[in-house]
């Protein structure tokens, strides 16, 4: 397992030069919008999303990558069965790669993802081109299950019908349903 740790910069070519030196280590991957590592000491996945942060900070989400899927869907059952309400995004396009995750979100609203990456791609996400404005890799969601938020997440889109209530009004980007709201 590997701690993951995203952050949201401005200038990402002067952010890179930064943590270059640093991790004394060269990127694994750069984009004209995003750069991360994969650091062996310690062990850690540290990405760079050219994102706005006035209002959220540079805190883009937090999360641990595994080895495998397997390792993915026992996060999951183990998350749940501690009555933590995640969401799938198997097979998606996310930085720059494909992958299969869950996402969840603590009480203060900062997003956790476990993912295991696949293979690379060419596109930051599946609706890349399609998206009218940045956000995290999904919509964080609630914490705990509760049948009221599970029940609103049927109809429409996952972006706004699984964020908390204290998260409604924040602006966001859908998910793996493609939605762009």
């Amino acid at each position: 397992m590997r701690m993951h740790v995203a952050l949201n910069v401005r200038n990402l070519e002067a952010t890179l030069s930064f943590y270059t030196k640093l991790f004394h280590a060269e990127p694994a991957k750069v984009k004209e919008n995003y750069a991360k590592f994969e650091l062996d000491e310690p062990p850690l996945h540290f990405s760079l999303n050219v994102r706005p942060y006035a209002d959220q900070g540079v805190l883009n989400h937090l999360g641990f990558q595994v080895s495998r899927k397997e390792d993915v869907l026992a996060a999951k059952e183990r998350l749940e069965s501690a009555g933590l309400f995640s969401v799938d995004e198997m097979d998606t396009t996310c930085c720059y790669a494909v992958q299969d995750k869950i996402w969840v979100t603590d009480p203060e609203g900062n997003a956790w993802e476990v993912f295991y990456t696949k293979a690379d791609a060419e596109f930051e996400s599946a609706d890349a081109r399609s998206l009218p404005s940045p956000s995290v890799c999904c919509t964080p969601i609630p914490q705990e299950k509760e049948p009221a938020a599970e029940a609103a997440a049927s109809p429409g889109c996952c972006a706004d019908s699984l964020r908390a209530p204290q998260e409604a009004s924040a602006p966001s980007v859908g998910g793996s349903c493609g939605c762009s709201r």
